[in-house]
This record gives C-alpha cells, sequence and structure tokens, in this order.
C-alpha cells in the first residue's frame, strides 16, 4: 500500500498557497477519493474559494477538515500566516462515507446513513466540530454510538475570526467528518501531556465546581500536599502548572480528563475547578509542563510503534491550541518529535478547540489517527 499524497505551504494568498500545494501533490493518483484540508484562520474567508481549486485540480469529490488558528503538518506547524495542509487518502470505493454538520440530533444522520452503517459496519470516524453553537457532549456521545468500536477522533475549529468545518462543502455549527469502513486499517491514540501526582482522591464535599473536602479534610490542604512544598509555597502562579485529573471510568489504558483550577481560596481551603463535580467522584492532582507532555508523547508514539506491523500511509494529528510552541518550544518541535518516531509519514492536522477521542472531549490533549 502506497503513502497518501500530502502538501502543505504558506502564502500571501489563497490562490498562492493552492498553487504550491498542487505543485508539490504532483499528479494525482486515479485511486485517490478523500480529499482532507486545515487551514489557519488567516484563509477561512478564502475558503470556499480554495476547496473547490483543490477540488477541480485533483478530481477528488469528497473532502474534510477543519480551519485553525494554527495547522499542521509532518514536522511542521503554521500558526500566523496564512497557510494550508492538504493530503490526498486512497480507500476503498465503499470504504468511507461523508456527513454533513449535525447540531441538535442524529434523525437526519441515520435517514442517510443508516442503510450504509448497516452494511459496512464503521469502526470509528473523524469529526470536526464548530465550537460557536450545536457541539454537546450528548452529541458526541450519540455520534459514537453509530460505529462498531464507538469511537471518534477529531475535535473542535479554532478562528480568531470566522470558523467553519468541511465535509464536502463547508458548515457552521454542530458535527460533521466522515465514517470509517470495517476493514480500513486505522490506529489512534491520545496523549494527555499529563503526568499524575499523588494519589487518587475522594471528592467528600463539593458544592457545584467548588471543592470543600477530599477524602474528608479541607481541599486545599490536600492539593498543596499532592503538589509538594515548593509549588506549595506560590499558589497564585500554579495555574498553568497544576491542574485537576478526572479518571475515566471503565477505560482499561487509564485515561482521563484534565480541568483547569479555576480559583482557590486559602481562608476556607477551597479549591474551584473547571467541571461540575459530586461527591463520592475520584480526582487526582496532575503536573503539565514541556517535560511531562514530551515524556506523554514518547510513551504515546511508542505504543502505536509497537501496534505497526508497517509504516503508515498517511495520518492525522489533532493537538490543543495549549499546546504547540507554548508547550513543546518553537520550531515546530511537536510535530518533529512525532516525525523522529514515525519518520516521514504524511501527516496533516491543525490545533483545535477542544479534542475528541472515543466519545467524549478532552482538553490539552494531541490525538493521532494513523491509516495503517
Amino acid at each position: 500500500m502506497r503513502p497518501f499524497r500530502y502538501a502543505h505551504a504558506a502564502g500571501d494568498d489563497w490562490r498562492e498557497i493552492a498553487d504550491a500545494c498542487l505543485s508539490q501533490l504532483g499528479e494525482v493518483p486515479a485511486a485517490a477519493n478523500l480529499g482532507f484540508l486545515y487551514v489557519t484562520d488567516s484563509l477561512a474567508d478564502d475558503l470556499a474559494e480554495l476547496l473547490g481549486r483543490l477540488k477541480d485540480a485533483t478530481r477528488v469529490r469528497d473532502w474534510v477538515g477543519a480551519v485553525g488558528i494554527g495547522i499542521c503538518a509532518t514536522g511542521t506547524e503554521y500558526y500566523e500566516d496564512p497557510a494550508a495542509a492538504v493530503m490526498l487518502g486512497e480507500f476503498p470505493p465503499d470504504g468511507f462515507r461523508v456527513f454533513p454538520n449535525l447540531v441538535d440530533d442524529l434523525a437526519a444522520f441515520d435517514t442517510c446513513n443508516g442503510e450504509w452503517i448497516a452494511e459496512r459496519h464503521p469502526l470509528l470516524a473523524l469529526v470536526h466540530g464548530d465550537p460557536t453553537g450545536g457541539v454537546t457532549e450528548e452529541l458526541i456521545e450519540q455520534l459514537a454510538t453509530r460505529t462498531a468500536a464507538g469511537f471518534l477522533v477529531g475535535g473542535l475549529a479554532s478562528s480568531r475570526g470566522h470558523t467553519c468545518t468541511i465535509a464536502n462543502g463547508l458548515h457552521q455549527g454542530g458535527l460533521s467528518g466522515v465514517l470509517f469502513a470495517e476493514g480500513v486499517g486505522v490506529l489512534t491514540r491520545l496523549s494527555q501531556g499529563c503526568l499524575p501526582i499523588g494519589p487518587h482522591r475522594t471528592v467528600t464535599k463539593v458544592e457545584r465546581n467548588i471543592l470543600m473536602t477530599l477524602d474528608g479534610r479541607r481541599a486545599l490542604d490536600v492539593l498543596k500536599e499532592d503538589i509538594g512544598e515548593v509549588l506549595a509555597r506560590d499558589l497564585m502562579h500554579i495555574g498553568r502548572t497544576i491542574f485537576v485529573g478526572l479518571p475515566i471510568v471503565g477505560s482499561d489504558t487509564g485515561d482521563y480528563l484534565v480541568r483547569n483550577l479555576v480559583g482557590l481560596d486559602p481562608d476556607e481551603g477551597l479549591v474551584a475547578v473547571g467541571d461540575l463535580l459530586e461527591p463520592g467522584q475520584r480526582l487526582m492532582f496532575c503536573r503539565r509542563d514541556g517535560a511531562t507532555a514530551r515524556d506523554d508523547m514518547n510513551r504515546m508514539l511508542a505504543s502505536l510503534k509497537g501496534r505497526l506491523r508497517e509504516p503508515p500511509r498517511g495520518g492525522v494529528y489533532v493537538t490543543c491550541l495549549g499546546r504547540g510552541v507554548n508547550l513543546f518550544g518553537p520550531d515546530s518541535a511537536e510535530l518533529c518529535q512525532i516525525q523522529e518516531a514515525l519518520g516521514d509519514v504524511p501527516l496533516v492536522g491543525f490545533y483545535a478547540n477542544g479534542e475528541i477521542s472515543q466519545d467524549r472531549l478532552y482538553g490539552y490533549t494531541g490525538v493521532l489517527m494513523l491509516f495503517t
């Protein structure tokens, strides 16, 4: 199986970028039948013209993708400049199914795709969401149940202006994407970028998102104990380093959801968390910095490499806006780490306003999907 064609370029306008990408792609194989397109938000207003140009030139009819404040390709990140990353996949003609945006429910989705799903038993879907409206955790969970593995991969578009996703055409609001049929080889894992510190704690008293006690003790006292004396001396500056991890019940890989610390009350011993909590719920405190992010990424990449029998044909990487240069450092360090581990695998993706893996919406996460 040959690698997918891919290209990426920055430029002064969408025409220059389109021409550069098409030149890199070269002669498009007749078997290419699904395009992936990610553009920086500087190109959002020109996305319809850019997509039309790529469709006409490649003769690939089906496309998926999104706008991002940043985008990525093999070993490369783009942030400020107008830029695009393109990949052309080759799949069996009935091996995938693109679907437009879902907002309120799955009634229209089931009507249009139910028969194909029953015949092709899709294992998972690559999805892109518009954070400005219509994307809920309930909708994500419902869509995941339409796949045999109960699995979605993807993220929410990000933009300083116009936000949209691609599913053949351009869409605003809701979720859109592509289902992959049984038999399409796909591997996926996520990297949290955090390292749990201290033991799992039990919420014993809470009011919405305000932790009062953990394990029957003042929540702030437990936090200070778990993070250690050095960090506890300067609580006003731990917000970028210390987070709360909420273990996912039933996960066989130890997955957890990362949530912000949003406030501390030293007098009352309270800790405010960026999510609603309940008595009896388990949590742990986590540390997140460049070193822990690189270590966790290496663990994720080693796990994927151990499952590969041959080099992947291509991949899609969705990573958090808070990662990239903000966490891994300059010079496309996050993407270079992937390239160093997997080689020159054709890869495209974007920096998201929330990442989707399995049936959940994550934050501070990198989600890697490989086609084998």
